[in-house]
């Protein structure tokens, strides 16, 4: 790339306080109306963490990037502040004429990379000429970080239960319809978790796949389930279970309640254990991926136009 070129970090957002959970379902569902009994009980879920730290560890994540490679880091998000439209201007006042764009979401779906990918075209398209990352679910480095957690946290679950504990690789569930429409998403999530298994060194017969998080909207939603899953070990016998996220790169509601609370309870309720492997947050394997990925983008350039928009 020639110009004053960066890297911009996008993901989802996440509200800073309780009292801002209305505003925040009102920016992702961008105006529709939100059932007040799934405002209330969003607002239960980030009650019982306190706060969700993705904002933070976002900016963390970017900041370790632009340490490694010595050039600006942005971050913008869909849903919250610093949103994606913020972001982009601030790149402009700063002399920024070319970007290297990200999605902190390695595995590509229309409802995250793509709508994020929209608001990036809407703000964007003829302020900045970016290079747009699709996706990079299979990265090596990604891959390593993995399991690197995976390793530290299931060699410590084995110990604690003395034998082999069977894992559940799990990623953020998507409308079933967005599949059916040809979305890459599930293939791409199966294919980091098997990547990470065969890293890790695990059989075929050692791991299954679950996705999370399944919205509460009406209509069908990716499974299997993490609850069924669990439910299918127990019937095999096991008496515990660990739990590898594989979509999510730091710590948030999806990993503080969905995982630690929620499945934790329901293993729990059917005498099991569940573990966790920790999230890559400020992971230097993490770092080293993004900036690896970013240095093979400067220099081809891919002017976005405004027929690169697409999502719902």
């Amino acid at each position: 790339m020639s110009g004053k070129n960066a890297v911009l970090l996008l993901a989802h957002g996440s509200p800073d306080s309780v009292d801002e959970i209305p505003e925040f379902l009102n920016q992702i569902t961008r105006g529709r109306p939100v059932p007040p009994e799934v405002i209330e009980e969003v607002k239960h879920r980030y009650g019982l963490i306190g706060q969700s730290p993705l904002t933070r560890l976002t900016l963390q994540q970017g900041n370790l990037l632009a340490q490694e490679l010595k050039l600006p880091v942005y971050v913008g998000m869909r849903n919250w502040k610093p949103y994606i439209a913020e972001a982009v201007r601030t790149m402009k006042l700063d002399g920024i004429d070319r970007a290297v764009v990200i999605c902190l979401a390695p595995q590509n779906s229309r409802t995250s990379v793509g709508l994020y990918r929209a608001a990036l075209n809407l703000e964007g398209e003829t302020l900045l000429e970016v290079d747009f990352v699709e996706s990079w679910h299979d990265d090596p480095l990604l891959i390593k970080a993995f399991a690197e957690k995976f390793v530290t946290g299931w060699k410590r679950a084995c110990a604690e239960m003395g034998a082999q504990v069977p894992v559940i690789f799990t990623a953020h569930s998507v409308p079933q319809r967005t599949i059916t429409e040809g979305d890459p998403y599930e293939i791409q999530t199966k294919e980091t978790a098997s990547l990470v298994a065969s890293a890790v060194g695990l059989a075929s017969d050692d791991w299954k796949f679950a996705f999370q998080s399944q919205g509460m909207s009406g209509g069908a939603w990716l499974g299997p389930k993490v609850e069924d899953t669990i439910l299918e070990l127990k019937e095999k016998g096991h008496r515990g279970v660990f739990v590898q996220p594989i979509g999510f790169l730091c710590d948030h509601v999806e990993v503080l309640y969905d995982i630690d609370i929620g499945f934790r309870q329901f293993a729990e309720e059917q005498n099991m254990r569940l573990w966790r492997a920790e999230s890559l947050n400020d992971s230097p394997l993490l770092t080293a991926a993004l900036a690896e990925l970013a240095r093979s983008r400067i220099g081809s350039p891919v002017e976005m136009s405004s027929e690169d928009g697409w999502g719902e």
